[in-house]
């Protein structure tokens, strides 16, 4: 991965997976959590038909840039909304799939993010998501340029946290292997490689815990059971 063009490519992979373990088709509603400048709804509405799409993020900004980079397809439907991912602006059970790629490790409280993604799934509906994922304690601070970023919650604690929200476990796929050269293509960039040494002290360090197996990054499902407790 050396230029911006593999690293599109390879991003676009990433989302590709992440939607494969959700089961995402044709005619469903479809809630992308964090969705950024609206990569992964642009390629759900380029591949899928008579689909319902919404991605939601905190930032008004790249909101505003997702609806200019993103129209609907003739058949499907899609919106950009702002929201918190821990206090999801939807009413109960009308998702069914909840997406989060590349984006959870910057919410502010999974466990409210999992309560809230199994409020909005329908019975039978699938929560998929990207992480990194800790096999040791790792202590990560991240400054401005890579904004807050939480690498504490474990396979374990996930499992917690599934069950906490009554979702069930699926599916847990590792693809460091296929990540590590991000690393090399963020050292080519301009803005990394002339910004302050805190800036590619932190680049490094991730890259470091990566390779010396302290984080992977994971690929996980959870599925939305047939009744939610509490109603």
């Amino acid at each position: 991965m050396h230029t911006p063009d593999d690293f599109a490519a390879a991003a676009e992979r990433l989302t590709d997976e992440v939607c494969a373990v959700a089961g995402v088709h044709d005619g469903q509603r479809i809630l992308d959590v964090g969705c950024g400048f609206g990569g992964t709804i642009a390629s759900l509405n380029e591949h899928l038909s008579g689909v319902d799409l919404t991605g939601m993020n905190i930032d008004d900004r790249q909101l505003a840039r997702a609806r200019e980079l993103v129209v609907s397809r003739p058949g499907n439907c899609v919106r950009f909304q702002p929201g918190d991912a821990c206090a999801l602006p939807f009413s109960a059970a009308c998702f069914d799939v909840v997406l989060a790629v590349e984006s959870i490790f910057h919410f502010r409280n999974r466990r409210a993010f999992f309560h809230e993604a199994r409020r909005v799934l329908r019975p039978g509906g699938c929560l998929a998501l990207s992480d990194f994922v800790p096999l040791r304690y790792v202590h990560f601070k991240s400054g401005s340029f890579y904004g807050p970023i939480n690498l504490r919650c474990s396979a374990a604690f996930y499992q917690r946290l599934a069950a906490e929200a009554g979702l069930a476990p699926q599916i847990c796929r590792d693809v460091t292997a296929h990540t590590m050269p991000t690393y090399r293509f963020l050292r080519t960039l301009e803005r990394i490689s002339k910004a302050p040494l805190s800036v590619r002290a932190q680049t490094l360090l991730l890259e470091g815990l990566t390779r010396l197996h302290f984080l992977r990054y994971m690929i996980l499902s959870f599925a939305a059971g047939r009744a939610h407790e509490g109603g």
